[in-house]
């Protein structure tokens, strides 16, 4: 039997692949631009920093994560999202000491979940963190950034921003008591999942996407009704900033994320067309974690996006074509047909080489890479110092030394 792939972990392959690096150099090129500094984070963490900061009681640490004891008896796992890891580097590098920091990265993140179309058990997060910043402005300028790059992409119109706040330490625990006594109260008719959250998590109940669940929690109290003064400024100049900028909006009191570590603002980017997937770019402001994972009270903000789903929404990205095909026309042909490839790559040309063999599959080759030009290295021509340039799309040929082909390839 040949062996498979591993379930729910794609491979990415040809126009796959360009739509998947066209995604991630979009996001670095544009986080540039608003001052994040791209930075490689470990693709294993310890388990602890996810129990610390995602919640005990969230899926993603209860059900998701793949962990595995190390030769040392260290408990290691996969990371099943970027911010904690951030958190982490933020932290063992001292620089909570050094002001604000803005940084951006892109990288594989896993988690063990039922695969369907936009959810994967290996998948690709575009994602930025900004720390040291309190201001509900850090909050506007990371949506106003997200929404650039949705747009960049061309599938802004077909996105919409919901958006929320979740209150701090100050008006949380006595909205999370309400919200308790509201769910005890119709905890038979709630799914499973939902029950068992109620002493959990509870407010991830509120993002339940049975509908029995849904048709319970219509009255539901919502924390926005119970936000302190504090929460209720901030969320008001955030709503205030999105609207200077021309950003359009809709409050959600059920966006909630998925996470513990999440306080006061909380967005979505939902596309159409996504069915159950359809959060393509999600996250929002978390105060609390970097002192919860052992640092000084540093305010942050933050986002991340699942590149697979956005691929979905894009049109399917043509690999690109080479400038030339370089021909060999003779194996003695070969070795100086590969210099002439060189010597084009050199004054940045795309360039690939035929292989060699019969000049009928040289020319095959040129046409199914799609080339506008065959640099054809034959021996005659090479005695005289020059290679024959053919325009495949007219038939039309020239005899140039390689200074006069590199200027006649670039006129295309």
């Amino acid at each position: 039997m040949r062996i498979q792939r591993v379930r729910g972990i794609p491979d990415w392959l040809g126009a796959d692949a360009a739509r998947l690096r066209l995604l991630e150099e979009q996001g670095i090129g544009l986080a540039r631009q608003y001052g994040y500094q791209e930075v490689v984070l470990p693709v294993l963490e310890p388990k602890e920093l996810f129990v610390r900061s995602i919640g005990t009681h969230t899926d993603i640490v209860g059900k998701e994560m793949y962990c595995f004891e190390d030769r040392g008896g260290e408990a290691i796992c996969l990371r099943p999202e970027g911010t904690a890891g951030a958190v982490r580097a933020f932290l063992q590098a001292g620089l909570h000491r050094g002001g604000t920091q803005r940084w951006c990265y892109v990288g594989p993140m896993f988690r063990r979940e039922r695969p369907q179309k936009g959810r994967l058990r290996q998948f690709t997060q575009f994602g930025c963190e900004c720390f040291g910043l309190a201001s509900p402005a850090a909050d506007v300028e990371l949506l106003a950034l997200a929404w650039r790059y949705l747009d960049a992409l061309g599938v802004a119109a077909r996105v919409r921003l919901l958006l929320n706040s979740l209150g701090c330490s100050v008006c949380r625990p006595p909205y999370r008591e309400r919200l308790v006594a509201f769910l005890e109260a119709r905890r038979e008719r709630l799914c499973a999942d939902c029950q068992a959250r109620i002493t959990r998590n509870p407010m991830r109940v509120l993002d339940c996407k049975n509908a029995s669940c849904q048709a319970e929690l219509q009255s539901a109290p919502h924390m926005l009704d119970m936000l302190c003064d504090a929460c209720r400024a901030h969320f008001a100049e955030v709503r205030a900033g999105l609207e200077a900028l021309g950003i359009a909006y809709r409050v959600d009191p059920k966006i909630v994320r998925g996470l513990d570590y999440y306080t006061r603002t909380a967005f979505e980017f939902v596309a159409e067309g996504l069915g159950a997937q359809a959060t393509v770019l999600a996250g929002g402001r978390y105060d609390g974690l970097v002192k919860a994972l052992g640092g000084p009270d540093v305010p942050a903000v933050g986002f991340a996006a699942g590149l697979e789903r956005l691929a979905l929404l894009l049109d399917e990205a043509p690999l690109a074509a080479p400038d030339a095909v370089v021909i060999a026309l003779g194996e003695e042909m070969l070795a100086p047909s590969l210099k002439v490839a060189e010597a084009l790559r050199r004054e940045g040309f795309f360039v690939v080489h035929a292989g060699g063999g019969g000049a009928k599959r040289q020319f095959r080759e040129a046409d199914r890479q799609g080339a506008r030009w065959a640099v054809i290295v034959g021996e005659d021509e090479w005695k005289r110092g020059l290679v024959r340039v053919k325009d495949l799309q007219t038939g039309t040929q020239h005899e140039l030394d390689l200074e006069e082909a590199c200027k006649l390839l670039r006129t295309d």
